[in-house]
């Protein structure tokens, strides 16, 4: 989101932008909002559910000045978007809105898995079942980290999709070096959403969301020398071991470390990656504020509690006191979108 606000920006576009999870508190939201992008949250569920959310954020986000560009970014757990989002805003709002193409981003970690119908996933053919489903939505397929796959790894997936779904626009980049970024652009400034309306077992759809727990967790680490980097990455690494030995698979964890003038963010995208430092800063300060958004498969409260573990270790090798706050664990419930348009639009 940030390197495409970055692009139309750059081309003179006002550009706003909404988050999405089913609870508050998100890594994006800081990392965005820093940037300097005029950004809104939808918390509590999915767009779906919380439509009407997303069309105040979006207006909220346009009371200074018109946008040009709106981006979304619903829950990653989330489909079905075409009926519950996109045609009710096309049918209720088409004098503010025009839909641009459906993008949805494949993780490779997990992509290669879901794609082969490997064992072992981590996670229930339920789970499988929403992957697939949001691809199959989608108008343009972008296979992100491309830079971190080989030759042969990268004409695999494509071929992958390919075979599965002949009729898409499947595009290899990688957001964070910028590579396809071009192609990307070029897709989304030239093609609309087009893609129908899913038939979909909103049952399995439900049991496969409910895998996962759920954590959005705040605390303070107050010391002396307490370097940003250095903590976020072991928060993440530490985290990611523990739930490694559980057998437990990560399907994403974000740390962000704000020290007030600067902040960095950590990640782990699955249980056999390592951890990453997708943003540094080099700041060293006496007063950490911590933001974590983990999403596994694994009982909440389990995942609550390594986490609050980790805190405690790590606050303990950096000699800093812990103070924790909000900690947010759940599962998600089933989901109730407040419109659906099964059929497709006439002409």
């Amino acid at each position: 989101m940030a390197r495409l606000a970055a692009y139309y920006t750059a081309q003179g576009k006002r550009v706003g932008l909404v988050t999405n999870d089913q609870a508050a508190g998100l890594v994006d939201t800081h990392t965005l909002a820093s940037a300097g992008y005029p950004v809104g949250e939808v918390a509590g569920a999915c767009f779906c559910c919380k439509f009407d959310d997303l069309v105040d954020a979006a207006g909220t986000l346009a009371t200074d000045a018109p946008l040009d560009i709106l981006l979304a970014e619903p829950v990653g757990s989330c489909t079905d978007l075409v009926a519950t989002v996109l045609e009710p805003l096309r049918r209720l709002h088409s004098e503010r809105y025009r839909i641009g193409p459906l993008t949805v981003l494949l993780k490779p970690e997990h992509g290669q898995k879901i794609l082969r119908n490997e064992d072992g996933l981590g996670f229930s053919p339920k789970a499988a079942y929403i992957f697939l489903k949001q691809l199959e939505e989608a108008d343009i397929i972008v296979v992100n980290k491309a830079d971190k796959l080989s030759n042969t790894e990268q004409t695999e997936l494509i071929d992958l999709l390919n075979m599965r779904y002949p009729e898409k626009k499947v595009l290899l980049a990688s957001l964070q070096t910028g590579l396809g970024m071009d192609e990307l652009t070029d897709a989304l400034d030239c093609q609309t959403q087009q893609s129908l309306p899913l038939q979909i077992d909103y049952d399995t759809y439900a049991d496969g969301e409910a895998e996962l727990g759920w954590l959005n967790a705040e605390a303070d680490l107050e010391g002396v020398d307490l370097p940003l980097d250095t903590v976020a990455q072991q928060i993440v690494s530490r985290l990611g071991d523990e739930l490694t030995q559980s057998v437990l698979e990560v399907v994403h964890l974000k740390v962000l470390c704000d020290g007030g003038d600067a902040f960095a963010v950590a990640n782990l995208v699955s249980s056999e990656s390592p951890a990453e430092l997708s943003r540094s800063c080099g700041q060293i300060t006496p007063k950490v504020r911590v933001i974590i958004n983990a999403r596994v498969a694994a009982d909440p409260a389990m995942l609550a509690d390594l986490t609050d573990q980790v805190l405690q270790e790590i606050a303990a090798s950096h000699s800093a006191a812990l103070n924790r706050g909000k900690f947010r664990h759940f599962r998600p419930g089933r989901p109730q979108p407040t419109h659906r348009v099964s059929s497709p639009p006439t002409a």
